[in-house]
């Protein structure tokens, strides 16, 4: 009955070396403790992946604020009320803290009865009154500023959970208050998020703003590898054609605990018969298609039962449901904390627009999705449903099943865009889930780093090396011919943005188009010139040396993550190699090749490694259409692209004492040449006319 034929186009394990669930003396784990470090900060950003403690980090801390830093209050913004839940009272003392927290229940306006607007005067109470913490909406928090003013907040602590809602766009309401709160300068703020990007083109704040944050950075790696039960996730995605409910047994695995998003009614994946009908599909499936198997809902729990082909009977809570009392029911039962550590409470949940950010289910071993989600945010908050750590579950997995292009489609083109950014968003993920990268020049004073380890060998003075912290998850990797950023904000950038520099690219359209589909392709039209110009577009108060910096080393994060899963991937047979550690694999990445320069690493095609799992997972004749459909595109050179190409024409006249030919036999000092004499034909053009 289930073929599990998804392929993963990410694989990693870890060491579940327990050290991110380890607590110390005040009760705090590793990253709680990073926080509190940081307790006096006024503007404090977490960065933190989803299940490593974001909510009792922020505990802490306001309690420090409120007790010993002269904070007034503390109001704690969520972005929807389930998540108000986080936010309950927790006795921290019991775990060594000096004080616990508490909520007074008219205060969690979470759970208070009435719309947002209506809770506004509550909020004007609470800030007249004597009670000390509140727990609201992000709704609630824009109307009571609107009404209020940012003045009626001064001296108190705004804590913003899930950031990444916040938005520099000026419509976004929420980011022109904490502008407003910033410009005044009488309150604190702590921003959490579990999103290293916010999956469109607009930036959580803009530069200036970011820059007055003290930031707590810590990665999916660092969580994961301190586990103590999962040892590997796996993400990936796979193709089906017809209607979903038709395959989706081959990626669904009744004996695993899932979550099941089903597509938008809108989108091309829905059926169109209705969603409570694609529910019973979902159900029928699991039933194997044999009659009698639903055994009705259970009374209790509102769970419908349902025996599987192998005869288990299936526990499946359905929050797609319409009728309010039904879905209401159900999400209790998913909530009630006695049932909280009972891995037998229930098998499968399908959802859609619930169960995502927020959303606890410490079993989930699989996160199924249906339908490609446009934003990448909300792939992150998905994914981390699936990564708690639980007893007895060693491994998670994310799988996005998309509908197969049609070349006969209408909607041809929309299918394959959708198909590129599945692609782009598992290309993001990969580098979410890495260890941090470390770039510096290797040079002749170069040498080994306090507490890295450079394999067997040890460190070669006469090689570019690559050692690994295990305790920081990071990298730390010579290259010859890097350019050092000089600003602090340049530094910052190349130490904590680079996800989102790979972000803004991997999800240029034209860039991914080419990157796949383009035979005749010179990768440095990628690496270099559409890299450089997301570059100098996203930081303009940059100068050239440092933007250059700043390309190089996003470059340089996303190619050698490429290139370390290709060698990790050349096991035996056309299957990933999943027992091949990341590590390992960089580090031979970088021992094979005879030099490790930036001109090498320009010269990988970013793509080409998320080809060869598309065509792993796609029919072969279907994928032939869509890279015809691709290749009948005329790529032309547009001004922009041709001042970019004469810019590289410059610095390789400076390093070479000559500009690049047009009759070279290298395509890349070619194709250099043909953006300078498109820029004289443009020239010659406009004198004559």
């Amino acid at each position: 009955m289930v073929c599990n034929n998804s392929v993963p186009s990410v694989s990693v394990n870890y060491a579940q070396n327990g050290s991110s669930k380890k607590s110390n003396e005040l009760g705090m784990r590793p990253m709680q403790e990073q926080a509190f470090e940081k307790r006096g900060e006024q503007y404090l950003l977490i960065k933190s992946p989803p299940a490593s403690g974001k909510s009792r980090a922020l505990m802490f801390v306001a309690l420090d604020k409120l007790h010993n830093q002269g904070v007034k209050q503390a109001l704690i913004v969520v972005p929807e009320k389930s998540i108000g839940s986080s936010f309950n009272d927790e006795p921290l003392s019991k775990f060594g803290f000096w004080a616990d927290w508490e909520v007074e229940p008219q205060w969690n306006l979470c759970n208070a009865p009435g719309g947002d607007d209506g809770k506004v005067g509550a909020v004007g109470k609470f800030l007249d009154s004597d009670s000390k913490i509140l727990v609201c909406t992000h709704a609630t928090f824009r109307f009571a500023v609107d009404r209020l003013g940012v003045e009626a907040f001064d001296d108190r602590l705004i804590a913003v959970d899930e950031f990444h809602h916040v938005s520099a766009n000026p419509d976004n309401k929420l980011g022109a208050h904490l502008i407003d709160f910033m410009a005044r300068d009488k309150v604190h703020i702590v921003a959490m998020t579990g999103s290293y990007f916010r999956g469109d083109a607009d930036a959580v704040l803009l530069p200036e703003d970011e820059a007055k944050f003290e930031k707590v950075v810590y990665t999916y790696y660092e969580q994961l590898n301190g586990y103590e039960y999962l040892k590997s996730l796996d993400i990936g995605y796979f193709f089906y054609s017809d209607a979903y409910a038709d395959d989706i047994m081959k990626v669904l695995d009744p004996n695993e605990k899932t979550i099941i998003h089903i597509p938008s009614v809108n989108s091309r994946e829905s059926t169109k018969l209705g969603k409570n009908i694609e529910v019973d599909h979902i159900l029928d499936a699991l039933a194997g298609g044999k009659e009698g198997s639903w055994k009705g809902i259970d009374p209790e729990t509102g769970f419908h039962l349902v025996e599987a082909e192998n005869g288990k009977l299936l526990r499946i809570a359905d929050l797609v449901e319409d009728d309010p009392a039904k879905r209401d029911k159900v999400s209790a039962s998913l909530k009630d904390p006695a049932e909280k550590n009972n891995r037998d409470h229930v098998d499968i949940i399908i959802a859609l627009g619930m169960a995502k950010e927020g959303f606890d289910w410490i079993w989930c071993e699989h996160a199924l999705t249906i339908g490609y989600r446009s934003s990448l945010t909300e792939i992150v908050q998905i994914i981390g449903r699936a990564t708690r750590d639980a007893k007895g579950k060693t491994k998670a997995r994310f799988t996005n099943l998309i509908a197969e292009p049609d070349a006969s489609e209408e909607a041809v083109t929309e299918a394959v865009n959708n198909t590129l950014k599945a692609i782009a968003a598992s290309l993001l993920m990969e580098q979410v889930l890495a260890p941090r990268f470390n770039f510096t020049p290797k040079n002749p004073t170069s040498g080994a780093q306090a507490n890295f380890d450079y394999g067997e060998a040890g460190y070669n003075p006469n090689k570019c090396n690559v050692g690994f912290s295990e305790e920081r998850g990071q990298f730390d990797i010579e290259i010859k011919g890097l350019k050092e950023p000089t600003s602090k904000e340049a530094k910052r950038i190349c130490n904590e943005d680079l996800n989102e520099v790979i972000t803004a690219f991997a999800q240029d359209k034209k860039t991914i188009e080419r990157g796949l589909f383009d035979d005749e392709l010179i990768p440095e039209e990628l690496t270099q010139v559409r890299m450089g110009k997301i570059v100098k577009d996203r930081y303009p108060e940059l100068d050239a040396n440092d933007q250059e910096a700043v390309r190089q080393r996003a470059i340089a994060a996303l190619n050698i993550t490429q290139e370390a899963k290709r060698v990790a991937n050349q096991g035996e047979g056309s299957e990933p190699n999943v027992n091949t550690a990341f590590v390992d694999g960089v580090r031979k990445y970088v021992t094979d090749v005879t030099e490790l320069d930036i001109d090498l690493i320009d010269r990988i095609n970013p793509f080409s490694e998320a080809y060869s799992i598309l065509s792993k997972t796609m029919d072969e004749e279907r994928l032939k259409q869509v890279k015809a459909i691709m290749s009948g595109k005329q790529i032309k050179l547009s001004p922009d692209e041709a001042r970019d190409l004469a810019k590289r024409a410059l610095l390789f006249k400076q390093e070479r004492g000559r500009l690049p030919s047009i009759t070279s036999q290298d395509a890349w000092e070619k194709r250099m040449a043909e953006g300078v004499a498109f820029l004289a034909r443009m020239k010659a053009e406009a004198s004559d006319g």
